[in-house]
Parts: C-alpha cells; sequence; structure tokens
C-alpha cells in the first residue's frame, strides 16, 4: 500500500468589519491555496448566502467525482486499445439539506459522451466505466452512489 498526502490552505476573506457578529453580518467568500497552482475564489452556494460568481464545496465535489472517473476511464481505454477522441461529463448532484442539522449529497449521476475511434470497441468501452468507478479515489470515498450513463459516439473518420 502507498500512501500519498494532499495540502491546502483554506482562508476566509469574508470579514466585512464585525467578524461573525451574526449570520447576516459575513461574507462566505474564502480563497483555497494548493502550493504550486493558482488560488481558487471560493464562496458557499448563493441558497446559503454565497457569490455564485465563485466555487463553491458542491460543485468542486461534483467536479472531482467526474474528473477522477474521466482520468482512470481515459488510462483504462489507452491501455485496452480503445482509442477516445472525445469525453465531455455533464454530471448532476443531488443534495438533501436537513433543516437545522446540515445536509448531505444522495446521488451523482455521471453523464459522459464519448467519441470512440472504432465501433466495435463500443461493448468494451462500455464496460471499462465499471472498472473506472471501482477504481476512482474520489468514488471510492463518498457514502453515496455515483452513477454513470455513458453515450458513444464514433469518430467519422472522413
Amino acid at each position: 500500500m502507498k500512501t500519498h498526502y494532499y495540502q491546502s490552505t483554506i482562508t476566509w476573506t469574508g470579514n466585512k468589519g464585525n467578524g461573525t457578529s451574526d449570520y447576516l453580518s459575513y461574507s462566505r467568500d474564502h480563497v483555497i491555496s494548493i502550493p504550486n497552482k493558482p488560488d481558487l475564489l471560493g464562496s458557499s452556494d448563493t441558497v446559503f448566502r454565497g457569490d455564485g460568481s465563485k466555487h463553491n464545496p458542491e460543485d468542486m465535489l461534483l467536479a472531482s467525482l467526474s474528473v477522477c472517473h474521466m482520468l482512470w476511464y481515459l488510462h483504462l481505454c489507452a491501455d485496452a486499445g480503445i482509442n477516445v477522441m472525445s469525453y465531455i461529463d455533464s454530471p448532476k448532484g443531488i443534495m438533501e439539506e436537513h433543516q437545522g442539522s446540515g445536509g448531505k449529497f444522495i446521488e451523482v449521476i455521471l453523464n459522459p459522451v464519448i467519441t470512440i475511434e472504432y465501433p466495435d470497441k463500443i461493448d468494451l468501452a462500455l464496460s471499462l466505466h465499471e472498472k473506472a468507478h471501482a477504481c476512482c479515489f474520489i468514488a471510492n470515498s463518498v457514502n453515496f452512489p455515483v452513477k454513470h450513463v455513458p453515450v458513444f459516439n464514433i469518430h467519422n473518420v472522413s
């Protein structure tokens, strides 16, 4: 077993002068800093009084699940001789908010549209989604179902 370590610094930038003196007095803005990478400007979702022009934790969780699956899928396709020409995902997540006690994601559905080169590889390409799901570090770290509904196109070499 290998162990990998990750590090970031999260700095709240939303003090409007009175700190958190009450729920309405502060901004949810923050900066996510990761060594040797550009900073990400974050906030909470607009339904939680955040700035909709900035990244929020829910969006980042959804994107992390999608990207992790995609990177494993591309790796497995390359190993299997499947030439992926394009991959676009539009993931969707469902989060339930429990009044006064937080909430949680209950499901994420990945909806990748994948273009491959040869039609005779579609069955194999489809089967590799299960393996990518099983390998995905992020999907293995969450306690809700992450489903995938892939659509395939064939690259037209004309």
